[in-house]
């Protein structure tokens, strides 16, 4: 991608987003040094807490912006009815958060914000996933193999438990990664001009 001698910044550590915007044929560096702290209002309907979020990185990041730089941050959460998945602290409440997806559908919302010295822009995707039943040797297994502590509902679609486990998703299966590469790289296009 011909960035037009702009210098395009990484806010995130999230293995999976470095590879996707590395995919896009993007140059970047990685940079994940701000001030904003992780948290929102109880009333805050769910579905806008991953804009917060994602919209929050970019804003508390830790200087200003250079003229020739943009900013790209994210966050993806997954919910199961009302409930609001983040990243399991622990094995049991990974098998916990595996439990209660088990057999059901799902949603999985990221929010992706991109940010010059002048402007920003917020974007949401969302895909529905389903699971298949899941048994307590799948779900033991998976987490002692992989240890998705760093994945929003305790899974990565890309790893075992997507292949084997998820029966159907209806959107992006990029967005379930954590980066719906098709809305960053027509968003990022507009940044360039």
């Amino acid at each position: 991608m011909d960035l037009r001698g702009k210098k395009i910044i990484l806010g995130s550590n999230s293995a999976r987003r470095k590879e996707l915007l590395a995919a896009l044929d993007v140059e970047f560096t990685v940079d994940t040094r701000n001030n904003f702290v992780e948290q929102f209002a109880p009333d805050v309907p769910h579905s806008e807490v991953p804009r917060l979020m994602s919209e929050g990185k970019s804003l508390g990041f830790h200087r200003p912006l250079e003229a020739d730089e943009i900013l790209i941050t994210a966050d993806t959460m997954v919910f199961l009815g009302p409930s609001m998945m983040g990243k399991p602290k622990s094995a049991e409440e990974a098998a916990s958060m595996l439990r209660a997806l088990s057999g059901r559908e799902h949603q999985v919302i990221t929010a992706v914000t991109i940010r010059n010295r002048d402007r920003y822009e917020t974007f949401t995707d969302q895909a529905d996933v389903w699971f298949k039943e899941l048994n307590e040797e799948e779900i033991s297994y998976y987490i002692e193999k992989y240890k998705p502590y760093d994945k929003a509902g305790a899974y990565g679609i890309q790893e075992w438990i997507g292949y084997a486990c998820i029966s159907r998703i209806d959107g992006s299966f990029y967005n379930v990664m954590g980066f719906p590469t098709h809305l960053v790289y027509e968003k990022l296009k507009s940044f360039l001009i």
